[in-house]
């Protein structure tokens, strides 16, 4: 079920809804000079984090991994960085983002069940 193409949609857009609440996270929570940095910083870091540390032959990666990482690893990298954006919508004031956000990449994770029982082979 992982590679269904609308799960594969799915998961990219709340990879892109996970880099926005964390960069608007960096815009509400602070300001002056750091303000624009961490919205802009934040997102780039998590982003590179992202694509870099990968799983050989994730099929969600083309198969490409910059530095491979055992599954588990990039389960957990995964689930914080998931659970992090989750927390920057509660902590940026829009709870109802946060529980819709929160929510809806727990279904998409049951749905991969397949895949979650793939990176905890590999």
């Amino acid at each position: 079920m992982s590679q269904n193409p609308l799960n594969l949609a799915l998961r990219f857009i709340l990879e892109l809804a996970g880099l926005f609440a964390i960069g608007y996270w960096g815009w509400v929570q602070f300001d002056g000079a750091l303000r624009i940095p961490l919205m802009i910083g934040l997102p780039i870091l998590f982003a590179a984090i992202w694509g870099i540390f990968r799983v050989p032959a994730d099929a969600s990666a083309n198969g490409k991994a910059p530095i491979a990482v055992p599954g588990w690893l990039r389960l957990l990298i995964e689930l914080a960085f998931f659970t992090f954006g989750t927390w920057c919508l509660f902590n940026a004031g829009v709870i109802q983002s946060g529980w819709i956000f929160g929510t809806v990449t727990l279904i998409h994770y049951v749905i991969s069940y397949d895949r979650l029982s793939w990176l905890l082979k590999h």
